[in-house]
């Protein structure tokens, strides 16, 4: 396993995991149309491309042989949904179903964590669905600390997400 910054040409294998992942994560029962128009109209890779090209986004993939098997972006310019949070933001964190317990996650957040150190920040962000229970173990197993809520919307669908940060200082 290797981490690297993207190229454009990974935008489609970066779009498909985004789909994967939150399809799996968050469609327990089926999959309507909804979702679907939704998953489909924001994981393109077109919108991926322009995330690659802006500088205030910090995306490293985790390549295996077979090619990208997890990403992590870090977003520079976030306003927080909470007080106390900094403008970092752990923005999106993806890792394949199929490659959960090797280390994956673990190595792309240390290294996310090592960017934000280098920039200074005294604390990074996240948000997660409140009822994500794999991800919010993950995050408070690796230090973060439940801040607050908010909402994820869907057109003028709500659905409650958790506010974690990480401080570190």
């Amino acid at each position: 396993m290797t981490l690297r910054r993207p190229t454009k040409s990974d935008a489609s294998s970066i779009a498909a995991i985004s789909i994967e992942v939150w399809v799996g994560t968050y469609l327990k029962r089926g999959v309507n149309a909804f979702f679907a128009d939704f998953a489909l109209n924001e994981f393109t890779p077109a919108k991926v491309e322009k995330l690659i090209s802006d500088p205030s986004q910090f995306i490293l993939v985790s390549d295996n042989e077979q090619g990208i098997d997890g990403f992590i972006r870090v977003s520079s310019s976030s306003k927080p949904p909470v007080e106390g949070c900094s403008e970092l933001e752990i923005s999106t964190f993806y890792v394949q179903p199929r490659h959960h317990g090797k280390g994956i996650g673990k190595q792309l957040l240390e290294a996310a964590f090592q960017h934000c150190r280098d920039s200074a920040a005294e604390s990074v962000w996240l948000t997660t669905n409140a009822e994500n229970d794999a991800a919010i173990a993950f995050y408070l197993s690796r230090g973060f600390e439940h801040v607050g809520e908010t909402h994820f919307r869907i057109g003028d669908e709500r659905y409650l997400n958790n506010v974690y940060s990480f401080r570190f200082l």
